[in-house]
C-alpha cells in the first residue's frame, strides 16, 4: 500500500471519527454538559484540513512533475 492510499484510508476514518464526535458533541451540549465538549470535533476537524489539503494538491503536483520532464 503506498502512501497516497494510506493518506486516503486516514482520511476517510478521520471523516468517521469526526461524524461521531459531532453527534457526540451535540448529545452532550443539549443535555447541559460541559461547554468543553463542543470543541471535541476540533481534533479530527485539523486532521481532515491537512489530509484534505494534500490529496486536494496531490494531482497539480504530479502535473507540473511531468511537465518539467517532458520540458527538459
Amino acid at each position: 500500500m503506498n502512501s497516497n492510499n494510506s493518506f486516503r484510508q486516514i482520511h476517510r476514518w478521520t471523516a468517521i471519527v469526526f461524524t461521531v464526535t459531532v453527534i457526540v458533541a451535540t448529545v452532550a451540549v443539549s443535555m447541559k454538559a460541559a461547554i468543553w465538549f463542543s470543541y471535541l470535533p476540533l481534533l479530527p476537524l485539523a486532521v481532515l484540513l491537512f489530509s484534505g489539503l494534500y490529496l486536494f494538491v496531490l494531482p497539480y503536483s504530479r502535473r507540473s512533475a511531468r511537465r518539467t520532464l517532458v520540458v527538459q
